[in-house]
């Protein structure tokens, strides 16, 4: 799964009113760190989003306007508000099964997955999430409750704003190698342990 770092990989990273802004941002910033070429894209009409704790991030461009693109993985922070915008709207839909039909990877974490559950991606697979939102997902995937990163085929999950680390780090790993990961981890004083052949 790993790939050579001389390939520039790309990243979309949908925001919305109420996207839980540690994980939004602590993917970001790890992600950038790693040399991907990060779009943060709201998927509102503004290039403004407010965060479940009332802080405002600036998006890079409107969804509308960056969806049409190709790119190595869509991230979909968590955040109740943010994944509910996620989980109703028709372009995020569009976009998520274009990415799992291209075998594309697909990044949610906290609430987030509930939007991969609306959108018909990825039933059946093993997956995780914030652990409120189990209930509303095991009756269509192999939940996990024991583990902070769930990868299963080009499906990558995760539980919360404490596991936003490993998320973004999981993802740095996949698109480029365990080493980057490793290296980004490192200059944040953070260690880092591979969970990509954890069963």
């Amino acid at each position: 799964m790993a790939n050579v770092k001389n390939e520039v990989k790309t990243a979309l990273v949908l925001l919305a009113d109420g996207t839980e802004e540690m994980e939004a941002v602590i993917t970001i910033d790890i992600l950038r760190r790693a040399g991907i070429t990060v779009t943060a894209a709201g998927v509102q009409d503004s290039n403004c989003v407010k965060c479940s704790r009332d802080v405002k991030i600036c998006t890079d461009v409107l969804f509308k306007d960056a969806q049409e693109k190709s790119y190595d993985v869509v991230v979909l922070p968590g955040g109740l508000g943010g994944a509910k915008t996620f989980t109703s709207s028709k372009e995020v839909g569009r976009l998520l099964q274009k990415q799992d039909k291209e075998n594309k990877l697909i990044a949610a974490i906290c609430a987030a997955p509930t939007a991969l559950k609306a959108h018909n991606i990825g039933k059946g697979k093993r997956i995780t999430s914030y652990p409120s939102m189990k209930r509303d997902l095991c009756d269509s995937y192999d939940y996990q409750d024991d583990k902070n990163v769930v990868i299963d085929g080009n499906l990558i999950t995760s539980r919360g704003p404490g596991t936003a680390f490993d998320f973004g780090l999981t993802i740095v790993e996949i698109l480029i190698n365990l080493k980057e990961a490793t290296d980004v981890a490192n200059k944040l004083l953070y260690k880092y342990e591979s969970c990509i052949n954890a069963v």
